[in-house]
């Protein structure tokens, strides 16, 4: 990182190359829009480079300074609104019938995303780092600026909430 503090552009492509895909998939996760979430990841870096001389290792660790900045501005893009992107127009299905299998997978991770999309945008956080990126709970509660204690309630509530949220949603499949 002092490497990128003085300015140093391999350093940073080193960094970048490291640390991008994960910025990316945490980003996409909270905004649920692919081209939406690679800007997020651009501009997080280029926050990196311009403030990376405010970044104190002795209080987090660079991944966790990372991700605490692809939170805060995938949070930001949530509140404002948008307008629908392509990828939601309807579709062609493909000639060629796909096994049941793949259908039904697909099925239950559209309404799984679905499902997440309802939760508030810091529990939609708090699932997207500890289980689908795999972080601990400590790394966690750290890139989202909270006590380990703290980290575990917001993930038990939003859990708790996806569990409710997808039993609602499968009960309503069931009655139409």
């Amino acid at each position: 990182m002092l490497d990128v503090v003085a300015r140093r552009q391999q350093a940073f492509r080193v960094l970048m190359a490291r640390h991008m895909p994960r910025a990316i998939r945490i980003a996409q996760r909270i905004v649920r829009d692919a081209a939406e979430a690679d800007d997020i990841g651009q501009e997080a870096f280029l926050r990196v480079w311009n403030k990376a001389s405010s970044f104190d290792p002795s209080i987090a660790r660079f991944s966790t300074w990372l991700y605490r900045i692809v939170l805060n501005l995938s949070f930001d893009r949530t509140r404002k609104p948008r307008h629908a992107p392509i990828e939601d127009a309807a579709e062609v299905a493909a000639g060629d019938p796909a096994p049941v299998e793949t259908l039904i997978a697909a099925q239950q991770q559209r309404l799984l995303e679905a499902a997440l999309a309802e939760l508030p945008e810091r529990q939609r956080g708090a699932i997207a780092l500890f289980h689908m990126e795999g972080l601990s709970g400590e790394e966690a509660a750290r890139a989202m600026n909270l006590s380990p204690k703290a980290f575990e309630s917001l993930l038990g509530r939003a859990r708790l909430a996806l569990k409710k949220e997808v039993e609602r949603r499968q009960d309503d499949r069931r009655r139409a």
